[in-house]
């Protein structure tokens, strides 16, 4: 939560809620800023002339805004309404909905372990620090069960309940499957068929878009591959693709391959 002292900055995008409509504007309360609240001159709510304010704004309406000026002495903040686009508007409007989502999913978890308001507010801070924002810390979480132990966390109970909130209430931007191979050759191409097999299963998702996969060398005969994909079922078809690749791949070859969901 922001701090009695604190006010945003001109250019800040805000998400803010109709108080009062006025003939020639309109006073807004800054939903990211407790008990701040800001006033939008009738020529700054929509492009071009409005004749009727109350046909662009209403109270208790949800609009995103632009600070232009800060007024620390009437503890007011001019705003402007018409310099904000639909895209940024938008995303504004999601990037506000998402941190709330994320706090009340905290906010579960604390009462689930235990926690009082202090810990749990200083938790949320670290995971804010070091994953950019609460809500993306949370979505890792769904793509990776050991997210936060892998950013440095520790205890079990408490990164078990978190991660369980995650997946249970967040849609996941991408998933992550694992594979294995297991190739072996005997003959003399090599390392050369091995390069070539893992580069036909590269090849599967080249032309897919928001699909990545990539082969790692974990150590003869072992091959990791590590599929990116916007879903399940986009990830499994790929790595699907990517057996029969490397088989084929290696058809001609004396030697022996094995695959492996991890």
């Amino acid at each position: 939560m922001d701090g009695a002292d604190d006010w945003p900055e001109e250019g800040d995008l805000l998400v803010c809620t109709v108080k009062d409509v006025r003939e020639n504007g309109a006073y807004l309360n800054l939903d990211t800023y407790e008990g701040r609240r800001g006033f939008v001159f009738i020529g700054e709510v929509a492009a071009g002339w409005v004749k009727n304010i109350r046909s662009h704004l209403r109270v208790g309406q949800r609009v995103v805004a632009k600070v232009i000026q800060i007024k620390k002495d009437r503890q007011r903040v001019e705003l402007s309404i018409k310099s904000v686009s639909e895209e940024r508007k938008r995303d504004t409007l999601q990037a506000w909905k998402n941190k709330k989502r994320a706090e009340q999913i905290m906010r579960v978890a604390a009462e689930r372990v235990g926690w009082g308001e202090d810990k749990s507010a200083a938790l949320c801070d670290e995971m804010e620090e070091i994953f950019g924002t609460l809500y993306g810390a949370l979505e890792e979480c769904t793509i990776s069960d050991t997210a936060l132990a892998d950013a440095g966390f520790s205890g079990d109970d408490w990164m078990t309940v978190v991660t369980e909130l995650a997946v249970e209430n967040i849609v996941p931007p991408f998933v992550e499957i694992r594979g294995e191979f297991d190739i072996q050759v005997w003959g003399p191409e090599g390392v050369n068929a091995i390069r070539e097999a893992l580069l036909a299963a590269e090849a599967c998702a080249l032309d897919l878009e928001e699909v990545t996969l990539t082969c790692h060398y974990d150590g003869a005969p072992h091959y990791r591959v590590d599929i990116r994909a916007p879903d399940y079922q986009a990830a499994e078809s790929v790595w699907e693709a990517a057996q029969k690749a490397v088989s084929d791949s290696m058809s001609s070859v004396d030697g022996s391959i094995t695959a492996e969901r991890a």
